[in-house]
């Protein structure tokens, strides 16, 4: 069953139509699988905030929640390299990732449904007083053995940060996918790199800190800037042309 639904996933993507003049492109997706009785999905209310979602809360039968990762094309990520603004290409993929992750989840409930199985998507929301969501895309990635967070905030991948994650919850039994056992980030793994933090020229960013609220100011300027794209609160320095950006760089041989 993991298979077929991380195929599912992975086709979709393949195989997924921009409107014409769109130019995203994405890589091929890394799929996770964990159990939705872990106890670290309540942890995150403790971690994230206190009224975070949990996977019954999602679906009554949930069983297992499936997290993915759609990582971005090298040109895109080359793209965002220079200027404080992010790229008109970064911005544009924003928008259209989140149009085809809203299809996607609703395909795989579709497909789901068809195996004679349930599945929801989640419907989250995001605090704009406390700058926190309900459901944290990495933390359920991280839970789901995707890979472990970087001090720029984004969850590492054997296929880098620079990307888009997703999940949904599915009455769906299977083996829980085991947790990295070591760091992804350079910084946390030996103390080198820190070149997140040095590409947030806002100093948003720091070694040990993240302020919330001037990364979103940043976010909406961008916004402001591309409006005519649609909601495109983004930025992406701190995963931008960073050792972690494509592999975990802990896996890089010398």
């Amino acid at each position: 069953m993991k298979k077929i639904i991380t195929d599912l996933i992975i086709n979709y993507v393949k195989q997924y139509k921009l409107p014409d003049g769109s130019k995203t492109e994405w890589g091929v997706p890394l799929v996770g699988f964990a159990a939705a009785q872990d106890p670290l999905f309540l942890k995150l209310r403790d971690i994230v905030r206190e009224e975070h979602l949990m996977p019954v809360d999602v679906l009554k039968n949930a069983e297992t929640v499936i997290s993915y990762y759609i990582p971005f094309s090298n040109n895109l990520v080359h793209s965002n390299k220079d200027g404080e603004s992010c790229s008109r290409e970064w911005a544009e993929a924003y928008v259209e990732t989140n149009k085809m992750m809203s299809e996607l989840n609703n395909y795989l409930v579709d497909k789901i449904n068809e195996l004679k199985f349930d599945a929801s998507v989640v419907d989250w929301y995001f605090d704009r007083e406390k700058l926190i969501s309900s459901w944290s895309q990495r933390h359920v990635a991280f839970i789901a053995g995707l890979g472990t967070f970087g001090i720029n905030n984004m969850l590492i991948t054997e296929k880098g940060c620079s990307g888009r994650y997703g999940s949904l919850v599915t009455s769906i039994r299977v083996e829980p996918d085991p947790r990295p056992v070591s760091e992804f980030c350079l910084y946390k793994n030996n103390g080198s790199c820190r070149v997140c933090v040095k590409n947030c020229v806002f100093g948003a960013l720091k070694e040990d800190s993240f302020n919330r609220y001037k990364c979103l100011e940043v976010c909406m300027k961008n916004s402001d800037r591309y409006r005519e794209l649609g909601e495109a609160e983004a930025c992406g320095k701190c995963l931008t042309m960073v050792p972690c950006s494509f592999i975990n760089p802990t896996n890089r041989k010398a």
